[in-house]
């Protein structure tokens, strides 16, 4: 019997993508055009990569919901996460030969946190965030 691979309708994971969305808008205002989202690798996903003209940013995007004790979205941003994001970084540039070409390249960090209800209280851009 084949097994179906289904869309999670975990709460996290939608969050996850609304907080995706909302972070490429977010770098659509600053300028940037997003040339892909979602790219997967052998390590994992690069949630977005985004180019203004001159920089080509790796954005690694993480959404949390407000926590009693403060839950700040780049605490999971630790350096074996950022090593990763690195990895994956480094294939994409292999692997898009058709990329645009970038002066400066560099990796973000972006927070999107919402309420309880699910609407956005905050959205926090690190630039260079590592």
């Amino acid at each position: 019997m084949r097994s179906v691979r289904r869309v999670s309708s975990d709460v996290r994971h939608r969050l996850g993508r609304l907080g995706e969305r909302l972070a490429a808008e977010h770098l659509a205002r600053r300028g940037f055009r997003v040339v892909e989202r979602n790219y997967r690798t052998r390590w994992g996903e690069l949630d977005i990569v985004a180019f203004d003209g001159q920089t080509l940013a790796f954005c690694e995007v993480k959404s949390r919901r407000l926590a009693a004790g403060g839950g700040d979205p780049f605490e999971a941003l630790r350096v074996r996460k950022q090593s990763q994001v690195r990895k994956m970084a480094g294939q994409w540039l292999i692997e898009r030969k058709e990329r645009p070409y970038a002066d400066v390249i560099r990796f973000d960090a972006i927070g999107v946190t919402f309420n309880f209800a699910g609407e956005l209280v905050r959205i926090d851009h690190l630039e260079g965030a590592f």
